[in-house]
């Protein structure tokens, strides 16, 4: 079969880019290994916070208006406290808008993206489905699978995660570094209510954070050392929830565990090209930061907004995989995934430096923020999107 465009991943970005397609005369496909799971309606341990912008996209493919209000908790206010009582705060309300970030569970979206997916009338879903070989041909790409089915896109898309397939076989270099930190998370009740405020403590143990959830809940993520991280998965329900509300200064009260814990290695990943001829990199396949700007969701986002708009903008003589088409993608996102990767990796950096100085200046630097409204107004203006 030959198709206009083939979307390797059909996770959330990937999902995304076809949507963003769905009203396009394009024939399309979208290949994945198995489809989502249904969580039977238990909370999701790994959740995003959507940026307003990304909502707005999600709103444009038809995806946002699927999902569960009652299971969405917009972020009001966002406070970040240094480990010297230094603090940075943002309201929703001081910026103008009606919410900083909306709290999402990932497979509720996965799910609403893939009822979508199976009704889309241009998109052929190739799933369950394991990728064999790809390789460069006249007009595109040819696509094998284990099965021994074959597949020509005059572009593909590699929407396969940071380990991507589509990445390595092209033979599209990534560096990936590791931080020596997992990313914890687990989801708790609160005694108190969050009023629908995020705070976020750099400590000397990594980057810690509460996320409000409907309700009195929270989602926890604590990036911190290995080690560190080996210790808590390793702690009773009562003395992880002890340690994390008194990690947290006790804001929420006594805390009970709602879904057991669960870890990810974090590592920053550099890509050499986001694309080449007939072939582009989105969401964790182009690019990984660190979380504790919690941005890596919209990142991917943005990718699949921009690749899709540039692909239905395209002149009429230009296919989807056109190499001018290629280089205006990798120019249009290079700045935001840049200045992402930069601001992540050097407060990630700043904060593990150990003595005095780097203490004093860091947490000087989050007072200075917090007093200065026009930078702070730049701070909050780019997480919005």
């Amino acid at each position: 079969m030959t198709y206009d465009v083939i979307i390797i991943g059909a996770g959330l970005v990937g999902a995304s880019v076809a949507a963003a397609l769905a009203d396009t005369p394009l024939r399309l496909a979208i290949v994945e290994r198995e489809p989502p799971r249904d969580g039977g309606g238990e909370w999701d341990s790994r959740i995003y916070a959507i940026s307003p912008a990304s909502r707005g996209f999600l709103e444009s493919v038809g995806a946002w208006q699927g999902l569960d209000p009652a299971r969405i908790q917009p972020v009001r206010r966002m406070e970040i406290r240094g480990d010297r009582d230094a603090q940075l705060a943002f309201s929703a309300y001081e910026t103008g808008v009606a919410a900083l970030a909306y709290i999402v569970e990932s497979r509720a979206m996965q799910q609403r993206f893939w009822r979508g997916l199976e009704s889309q009338e241009n998109l052929d879903v190739v799933c369950p489905a394991r990728c064999a070989a790809l390789a460069r041909e006249e007009g595109g790409w040819r696509l094998v699978l284990e099965d021994g089915r074959r597949l020509v896109g005059k572009l593909v898309v590699g929407a396969d995660g940071t380990r991507s397939w589509v990445r390595e076989t092209a033979g599209l270099k990534a560096k990936m570094s590791p931080y020596g930190h997992q990313g914890v998370v687990a989801n708790f009740a609160c005694e108190r209510p969050h009023d629908g405020a995020a705070s976020q403590w750099f400590r000397a143990d990594g980057v810690l954070a509460y996320l409000p959830l409907p309700g009195d809940r929270m989602s926890m993520v604590w990036s911190t050392p290995d080690a560190h991280a080996a210790e808590l998965l390793a702690l009773s329900p009562a003395a992880l929830c002890d340690q994390v509300a008194s990690a947290g200064q006790g804001r929420l009260g006594k805390l009970s565990l709602v879904t057991a814990p669960a870890a990810f290695p974090l590592a920053l990943m550099q890509v050499e090209r986001l694309a080449v001829a007939g072939l582009a990199l989105v969401g964790d396949a182009a690019h990984v930061v660190h979380p504790l700007a919690g941005q890596g969701v919209n990142l991917g986002f943005a990718d699949a907004r921009v690749l899709a708009a540039l692909i239905r903008e395209r002149e009429v003589f230009r296919e989807p995989g056109d190499p001018t088409l290629m280089r205006r993608y990798e120019r249009a996102r290079a700045e935001d995934i840049l200045a992402m990767r930069v601001v992540t990796h050097g407060l990630q950096r700043l904060f593990s430096l150990p003595g005095r100085i780097p203490a004093t200046m860091r947490n000087l630097g989050l007072n200075l923020t917090d007093d200065l409204a026009v930078l702070k107004g730049l701070l909050v203006r780019h997480a919005l999107g």
